[in-house]
């Protein structure tokens, strides 16, 4: 075959070699790992729920994250957009969770799950008609404002999560735990070449790590009492019961989690040179609708993009779709194994956030990138940028900001980046109007 025929493989279609797949793969995950047990370990809380079915809930979760991830990250038929999006569950679906719970227990919370991941299916080509909203200045701005929304995630890494007037908090062995491991992270992406820089994330949790085991703060005693192998078993909680005042609150739910993965995906593939046309985003979001629909039978949640993991494909600069479906593998045996996800568990809160900080910096610096393409002179898109951003930073300001607001506006008001990225849309449309429909798409 002659060079001019070979065929160029497109960096998100690139198969790396199985340790380079690994090694990425295992960053993604450590990532977004404290983000995908915090959903199950709140419901469990509020619901009253006992340890051993907290366990149960943290390795369903983990497995079906898994699952998720491969059917978004791999796809078939018209399911998945085939870019390197990892999938975790959605915060905005916590409260509603456990309004519906503690009036109808787990088994309404998974039937109102289910029928919203049908739901969420069946409209995702309707609602693909929407990408003509997210030109490149709301594209953009929401890459901005995913990174602006999610630095104080590391923050509170960092302090430990602790009440501000207690001694703990922010105390300086996390501080220097987090200094330590952000030092790292840069030292080698900056010294190391090739894939040692590529993987600065993964060797500054794993340094951090054993640096805080060396002084004392990591305690592994857990590991020992969880097993090597665990079933999911589906309806674990009873098989489930359809309220129609449920189902209808979790729809709501999945629309705006719509809002948002349209955001997400958009940005990832503006991230890695894949844009987002109309037909993608629809297979994007029916993943999502088949995903949720297989986190109510193997009770777990409402699954979407993690944009967490958006700026670790910034920072590794790898584009890979496997590296993350390898994340999907790696994620499925941590739910079926609990010893492996407990030990991935004993990671300290202070290192992930120094981690953090890098990561969802760079998500910050690639939205300042994209907006250094948009036109801002003779028009009003300074003006959608800064309200934009503005109104993302409200509830960070004051998360209680808009407490005399009714209960179902928590999902869109609470959140910064469904807030900010309406925000984004709607002055688009004021100041600019509808344009034309991306003509890029992929092939069925």
């Amino acid at each position: 075959m002659k060079d001019s025929e070979v065929k160029v493989v497109h960096p998100v279609d690139e198969m790396l070699p199985a340790t380079q797949l690994f090694a990425y793969g295992l960053q993604h995950v450590l990532a977004m790992y404290a983000g995908a047990v915090a959903v199950p370990i709140i419901v469990a809380q509020q619901l009253g729920l006992s340890a051993e079915q907290l366990i149960h809930l943290i390795n369903a979760d983990l497995f079906t994250c898994g699952i998720a991830t491969l059917i978004q990250t791999l796809g078939f038929w018209k399911i998945g957009a085939r870019i390197p999006m990892i999938q975790g569950v959605t915060f905005a679906s916590v409260t509603p969770m456990i309004v519906i719970g503690h009036q109808g227990g787990m088994p309404a919370i998974y039937g109102a799950i289910i029928v919203a991941g049908l739901f969420t299916f069946l409209i995702a080509p309707y609602f693909s008609r929407l990408i003509r909203l997210f030109p490149p200045v709301v594209t953009g701005t929401i890459i901005t404002i995913i990174g602006i929304t999610l630095l104080p995630v590391s923050v509170r890494w960092i302090s430990g999560y602790g009440n501000p007037n207690s001694p703990e908090f922010a105390s300086p062995m996390n501080l220097m735990l987090a200094f330590i491991t952000l030092t790292i992270v840069i030292l080698v992406y900056r010294f190391c070449k090739g894939f040692l820089s590529n993987i600065s994330v993964l060797i500054g949790l794993i340094g951090g790590t054993i640096i805080a085991t060396l002084l004392g703060v990591v305690d592994f005693s857990k590991v020992s009492n969880e097993s090597w192998f665990g079933v999911i078993t589906p309806f674990s909680f009873g098989f489930p019961t359809f309220d129609v005042g449920a189902i209808i609150s979790m729809c709501i739910v999945m629309m705006v989690v719509m809002v948002e993965t349209t955001g997400d995906c958009v940005a990832i593939g503006e991230i890695v040179d894949k844009p987002m046309g109309r037909k993608g985003l629809a297979k994007c979001l029916r993943a999502d609708g088949l995903s949720t629909m297989l986190g109510g039978i193997f009770n777990s949640f409402p699954y979407t993009a993690f944009a967490q993991n958006v700026g670790l494909i910034a920072v590794t600069r790898v584009k890979s779709r496997f590296v993350v479906a390898t994340s999907g593998i790696i994620l499925v045996v941590l739910g079926l194994v609990p010893k492996m996800a407990a030990i991935v568990a004993c990671i300290p809160n202070s290192v992930l956030g120094g981690a953090g900080i890098a990561m969802f910096g760079m998500i910050i610096a690639s939205g300042i990138r994209a907006l250094s393409k948009v036109d801002f002179e003779g028009n009003y898109n300074l003006m959608l940028v800064a309200v934009s951003i503005g109104m993302s930073m409200v509830t960070l300001t004051e998360p209680n900001f808009y407490h005399n607001f009714p209960s179902w506006t928590a999902v869109i008001l609470h959140s910064g980046i469904t807030l900010g990225s309406l925000t984004a849309v709607i002055l688009n449309l004021i100041f600019n109007g509808v344009g034309k429909e991306d003509a890029v798409e992929e092939e069925d």
